[in-house]
This record gives C-alpha cells, structure tokens and sequence, in this order.
C-alpha cells in the first residue's frame, strides 16, 4: 500500500457515485484516493438504469463493457393495476434515437465492480476494507480523514477536498445532523430475488414493471441476466406491518393482492434473503462544506418509482468531479465552489421528486395528463429516461399540478455558507 497520505482528493465510497467521481478526476489528473469500507463484489439493491445513465457510461468508457456482458436489455417501463391490467409501455426508443434508448438491468455487485475497477484503470488509489472513523478539520474546513483499516490500525489522509459518497449511510449528513427526511414519502421498502419467474415476451421481456397494490404502495419487478428476477414491495410501513413483522410473511401475502405479479412470481423460486430498509427519502441540509462536498445517496435518497438513485448516483459524481477540478484552478474548496452544483442537482432533483408525488397521488394518472397534454408526452418521457440537469420543465410541472397535488421545492441541498466543525 502506498505510504503517500498526502492527496488531491479523497474519495469515502466506492459504488457508483464515489467510482465515478474519482474516474474522473483520476483522468483529469489528480491525485486520488477512494476508500470503501467493504470488499467488492458486495450485494446492492437497485438494479434498474434509466437511459440517461448512458451519457456518463460513456464518458467514463465503460459502454463497451457493459454490452459486453450480457445484461438484460431494458427498453421500456410499463405499468401494472391491482387487476392485471397493463398500460402502454414507455418505450424509449420511440421518444430518443439514440443508443442510449436501449439500457440494462444490472447485477450490481458485478456493476459496481466494475465501475470501481476503472477507477482504478484511471489511476485512482482504491483501498477496499478500509472504514472512515472522523473527518479532519483546521479552522473549520474539512482537511482529510481519519481511516482505520482490514488491519485494525488508524491513520490519517490529508487533500483539500473530500468527497462523501458513502451512500445512504451517508456519513457527514449524519455526523452533522443535516438529513431532513422528506415529508410525504415515508415509505419502507421490503424485496427479494427470485429465479425462473415468468417474463413477458418480445421487448417486454427486459421491462421495469410496476404493478400497484393497495394504500399507495407497489411492487418492482425488475428481470436480470440468469433467469432472475428483483422483486420489492414499496409502501407505508403501517400497511405492510398491519398484521406480521415477519418479511417472507408479508411478501406472500402481498403477491396475492397484484394479479400480475402473482402471474409472474408463483412460477419462480425465491432465493436468498428478504431485506428491508426504511427512511426511504431525504436530502441532506447542504451539499456542501468547506474542503468537503457530498455526492449520490449521500446527499439525496429518492423514492424508487422511477429507478432515478443509480442515475442521481452517477451524474452527481460527475457534476462534483467538474466542480472539484474547476476549484483545482482557483485553489478555492470553500462551500462557495459548489453552490452551483447543489443548484443544478437539487433542480434535477426537484423535477423526479414531482412525478413521484403524482405518483402516488390517487387522483392521478399518467393516462390523464397526456390525454389533456398531448404536447407534453415528449417532456414527460425526458424527464422518465433521466433528462434531468439543466432543463426546464416548468410547463409539465405546472399541467401536473392539475391532477395531483406536487410538492413546493424543498429549501435544503445548497451548499452552506458556513462551515461545522
């Protein structure tokens, strides 16, 4: 291991967020350590990519591979009612001429992986098994970190700027009590895998479904490579809880209330364990400090609905790896460098968090918004496929508002103008 604990940046996390962040700024040059608390391949939820993915896959060189590895086409999304009943899907490739309207559904201990490896490729420093115990100040800035690692012993590392991309465990939100948790999207979510459940045919065959079940809540299904599927249920913790604690219990007897999703999972076998979380959506207070700037699950977690966290992962690493190497030029790691990048990102944000609001708003449906606003069926599918930075959808926010009630934009995720120590 390299005894240099002098850096141009530190990296705390090596899954999607924190490896493209230091991709990049590997790239570009500088001088990067990433540390990950785990050892890959490790076992990660959230296997479903959105089609803008592929603009930062490419920039990064990693579009080849993934082709190369055979993961399941996705080229669509459809929705599913209590009764079976399908909507049209959303086919991307109808709405973007463009490779990118062909994605994938990942098995991201592989994915993750492999994203952490070219990291490495691009010079960046990964030192795996190794756990983030205090972040270093001096007058208030951010200044490195403490690390302990495999080997039980403590250390220091020094760089002007770190970067936390420790997902949802979300380090310097929590040490600082900045997590805000959003107020309506309270939900738990429970899942699982399944092996040889029923797929549909054709294109369909690679589709994200979700299939709606009582209260607001909702299933995924999400078929992958090897004749397995990712099956989770999202909803209010009340609702699943009502009558067993009991994670298997409540699955099976959730399948029952979707005739679609007992279709396809009664045929398949579940395998492996069944894994809950809570706390389902935040954001941090700031994204931003001095000599310190927070990317992916550890700035923002988003409700699931429209498999926006991989994306959010990967296009906020890449927006902070431009904003760390434009400070670079200025010499300035002030909270002030980012305020642009909380700006554009909560923006970005802003636009996903409406439609999951009309989402599970029961007055809503995406069948009624188009059939009014033919014009806006374009604006919708960008902002579905992950069109997200830089781009106004104040007309499509302002008709959506007439069939659901959306939500005001949350005040916290800029940069603070004053540092914690």
């Amino acid at each position: 291991m390299s005894k240099n604990l002098e850096y141009d940046a530190i990296v705390i996390g090596g899954g999607p967020a924190g490896s493209t962040a230091g991709a990049l700024l590997a790239e570009k040059g500088r001088n990067v350590v990433v540390l990950e608390k785990e050892k890959f391949p490790r076992y990660h939820v959230g296997e479903s990519l959105m089609p803008f993915c592929y603009f930062t896959f490419e920039r990064l060189g990693v579009v080849d591979e993934l082709n190369r590895r055979g993961y399941t086409k996705k080229h669509s999304v459809q929705f599913v009612t209590k009764d079976g009943s399908i909507s049209a899907p959303f086919y991307f490739f109808q709405h973007l001429d463009h490779p990118a309207a062909t994605t994938w559904q990942v098995k991201r201990s592989e994915f993750d992986e492999m994203l952490l490896d070219n990291a490495r490729a691009k010079g960046a420093e990964v030192r795996e098994e190794t756990r983030v115990v205090e972040f270093l100040y001096d007058q208030g800035s951010v200044v490195g970190v403490r690390a302990k690692g495999s080997d039980g012993l403590t250390y220091d590392i020094h760089a002007p700027i770190t970067v936390d991309a420790t997902g949802r465990d979300a380090l310097f939100q929590v040490k600082n009590g900045w997590r805000k948790r959003d107020p309506k999207l309270n939900k738990i979510a429970i899942w699982t895998l399944y092996k040889g459940a029923k797929r549909d045919p054709g294109l369909d065959e690679g589709a994200t479904t979700v299939a709606y079940l009582d209260h607001k809540g909702w299933f995924w299904n999400i078929p992958m490579r090897d004749d397995i599927v990712s099956s989770g249920i999202v909803a209010e913790r009340d609702y699943l809880y009502r009558d067993s604690r009991d994670l298997k219990t409540i699955f099976e007897r959730e399948i029952e209330n979707n005739v679609w999703i007992k279709e396809h999972l009664s045929c398949g076998e579940q395998f492996g364990e069944y894994w809950v979380t809570g706390e389902y959506s935040y954001r941090s207070e700031h994204c931003a400090s001095d000599g310190v700037v927070l990317i992916g699950d550890a700035f923002a977690f988003l409700d699931p609905v429209f498999s926006s966290g991989v994306f959010l992962a990967l296009k906020s690493g890449e927006m902070a790896a431009d904003a760390i190497d434009a400070a670079f030029e200025t010499g300035d790691f002030s909270a002030s460098s980012f305020s642009d990048y909380g700006e554009r990102l909560c923006q970005a944000i802003e636009s996903m968090r409406k439609l999951v609001y009309a989402f599970y708003d029961d007055d809503f449906s995406f069948g009624k918004l188009i059939r009014k606003y033919e014009e806006l069926r374009g604006n919708l599918t960008d902002c579905l496929i992950g069109d997200l930075v830089d781009k106004d959808y104040t007309q499509l926010m302002d008709a959506l508002g007439e069939f659901a009630d959306v939500p005001e934009p949350l005040p916290h995720g800029r940069a603070t103008v004053a540092s914690s120590a």
